[in-house]
């Protein structure tokens, strides 16, 4: 596995293992180009529902992340790709 793959998947792991608490505070922020394919969030700039993205790291789709990890993922974006 190599290593950004394996910082990924424990930065996402992190992510399912925190409590619901910083989503009902607000303390998250979207993070772009990270999500699996069929696992993003919400919309993405070609369709309007969630888990609905085609592709891996799909850069217009998005995940949940608590503030400040998404610049801690390698590929990973607070703004939507092209």
């Amino acid at each position: 596995m190599k290593t950004s793959h394996f910082a990924i998947a424990a930065a996402l792991a992190a992510v399912v293992a925190l409590p619901t608490v910083a989503s009902a505070q607000g303390a998250t922020e979207k993070c772009y180009g990270v999500s699996k394919a069929g696992k993003n969030d919400c919309q993405t700039a070609t369709s309007s529902c969630a888990g609905t993205a085609k592709a891996d790291k799909q850069n217009d789709a998005w995940v949940s992340v608590p503030k400040g990890l998404c610049e801690k993922i390698v590929g990973a974006s607070l703004t939507a790709g092209k």
